[in-house]
């Protein structure tokens, strides 16, 4: 894929993400305080770590091809070293692995060891050591307000909890309601946790909760919509920037908030992931949790049941603690703070969930041309 026209949009993804990123730099104080009559420092920073974040795009893109043919290399994104330079940082599968550069074109690279990544629905044969046993006992909380996203909820259930296709035993997390321009109404999730890695029909059920979390059972009662599209991964070797399906439903039968132990409802407004970022989630496994964005315009090697697919223009998430569990895949990424701007659909991450990756949330709604149903 490198003819003129990905030429092109690797252009575009660089100047979008550097602008976006300095967006993000220029809102924040001035600690530094001006040098004399006029001057402001901190754009003066603010332009240097544009012009250096660009920079670093251009030569994570320009070796992507040589670094993930790479043994042991998991991916790539551009993100700041701990000093704050930007750097392309070079994700690997584990310690040691050798060949790898110290800088690209003068651009700094950090090694990050990660692991691999993997899509993570709860499987009734868990891909990663997260995932609850099979026959976990739903229950609506643990005590005061902590509410258990596994268990089945009243109509209309809210965003954030268990929820899959009844094709499979396994479980994901209704990422969002969102609407079409004809104002119907659908939940949005990942491809592999509503369409089952490309192979579910159209028409077929969406459950709430998902079969992994009712003993495999199914229960006409739990029908939630029905599958109404999707993006087709490509296993083959070729890029994809989004895992993601729509299942059609009512308002009747999906509210647009999550459970009251989480963010609430998500703002209509998204905005772009910048470097820094404080972003939260609430998902099926792990409730809720939050995080910062340390990589964008990230190449991922994503396992799958299917085998590995590659992800461009993707998000980096970051936490000390787990940020994401086996089971969360669908969750919607959002800022952290009282605005709950969407920025990501979030579908994979580490063993430990220390790293998460999501899609760009405004090229899923795109690509089914709905927007989030939002405040």
């Amino acid at each position: 894929m490198k003819d003129l026209s990905g030429l092109r949009g690797s252009c575009a993804r660089l100047a979008l993400a550097a602008t976006a990123t300095l967006a993000a730099l220029s809102c924040s104080p001035d600690r530094s305080g001006p040098t004399g009559p006029g001057a402001s420092p901190s754009l003066a920073r603010q332009a240097a770590q544009q012009q250096g974040l660009a920079t670093a795009i251009a030569a994570q893109e320009r070796h992507n091809p040589q670094l993930l043919a790479m043994s042991g290399v998991a991916g790539t994104a551009v993100g700041f070293t701990a000093d704050g330079h930007p750097a392309v940082l070079i994700f690997t599968q584990a310690a040691g692995v050798s060949g790898l550069p110290q800088s690209l074109d003068g651009v700094p690279v950090d090694v990050q060891v990660t692991g691999r990544f993997t899509a993570l629905p709860a499987l009734q044969a868990p891909v990663v050591p997260e995932a609850p046993p099979p026959g976990k006992s739903p229950g609506s909380s643990h005590g005061g307000h902590k509410v258990d996203p596994t268990t089945r909820f009243a109509r209309p259930v809210p965003i954030g909890v268990s929820t899959g296709n009844a094709g499979e035993c396994s479980a994901g997390t209704i990422s969002a309601r969102v609407r079409d321009a004809s104002g119907n109404a659908f939940a949005l999730s990942n491809n592999h946790v509503y369409a089952l890695e490309n192979s579910a029909p159209i028409g077929s059920d969406v459950l709430q909760p998902g079969l992994y979390d009712t003993n495999c059972a199914f229960d006409a009662n739990n029908v939630l919509g029905t599958l109404a599209a999707f993006n087709t991964i490509d296993f083959s070797g070729g890029s994809n920037t989004i895992d993601a399906a729509l299942a059609a439903t009512t308002t009747a039968n999906l509210g647009n908030a999550t459970p009251v132990d989480g963010y609430g409802t998500p703002s209509s407004t998204t905005v772009s992931a910048t470097i820094g970022q404080a972003v939260q989630k609430y998902g099926r496994s792990s409730s809720l949790t939050a995080g910062s964005i340390t990589g964008v315009n990230a190449t991922i090697l994503v396992g799958y049941l299917s085998g590995t697919a590659t992800f461009t223009d993707q998000i980096v998430v970051q936490s000390k603690k787990p940020f994401i569990k086996a089971g969360d895949s669908g969750s919607l990424l959002v800022t952290d703070d009282v605005n709950a701007n969407p920025v990501g659909l979030l579908f994979a991450g580490n063993q430990n969930g220390s790293y998460a990756v999501a899609n760009r949330i405004d090229l899923v709604l795109a690509y089914f041309g709905v927007s989030i149903d939002g405040k």
